[in-house]
């Protein structure tokens, strides 16, 4: 690998290092502003809590990026269909199973090398570039966090402690 393509791959592995913490960190930020009975709250039947979104980021993250680069992203023991069941789990419960797939997300991105981005990976026998599957699941974290928090900003109303800039506070 050339030097300029090395310095742009190690400049890609600390921003997509920076999104993901970002993206974890606006969950967070919504997650602590939550009663455990507000993480079960489901809008309609078509809809789901943030309960059942985070069993799915988990188990999506850990089969997603356990053997990241060395077995297909879609582990034959997942079982996505049960992730969808609200199994009233405590709001502790529900927090271990948000941090422990960001743990093993983040143990995955921490490992990669700017060499490994132009491997491939496997996500249900679909080839991807390293650099499209990263992308892929930023894409995918990023609209369930956004439900998250859309749910969580419309359960605490006035309460709701901005994770932005505050409405009419922009320059």
């Amino acid at each position: 690998m050339e030097q300029y393509e090395e310095s742009v791959a190690t400049m890609y592995l600390a921003a997509i290092r920076q999104q993901f913490q970002s993206i974890k960190d606006l969950g967070d930020r919504t997650l602590e502003q939550l009663e455990e009975q507000q993480l079960h709250f489901t809008p309609n039947e078509e809809s789901n809590n943030i309960a059942t979104i985070i069993k799915h980021l988990h188990g999506n993250m850990r089969s997603r990026w356990t053997d990241f680069l060395t077995s297909d992203g879609e582990k034959p023991d997942r079982k996505r269909d049960e992730e969808f069941i609200d199994r009233q789990q405590t709001k502790n419960e529900i927090l271990e199973l948000w941090n422990m797939g960001w743990k093993i997300t983040f143990a995955a991105i921490e490992a990669l090398t700017p060499a490994d981005l132009i491997k491939t990976v496997y996500i249900r026998q679909e080839p991807h570039t390293v650099i499209q599957a990263i992308e892929r699941q930023i894409s995918h974290y990023s609209n369930h966090v956004g439900q998250i928090i859309y749910i969580g900003k419309l359960l605490t109303n006035t309460a709701w402690k901005t994770l932005t800039i505050p409405r009419n506070r922009s320059l």
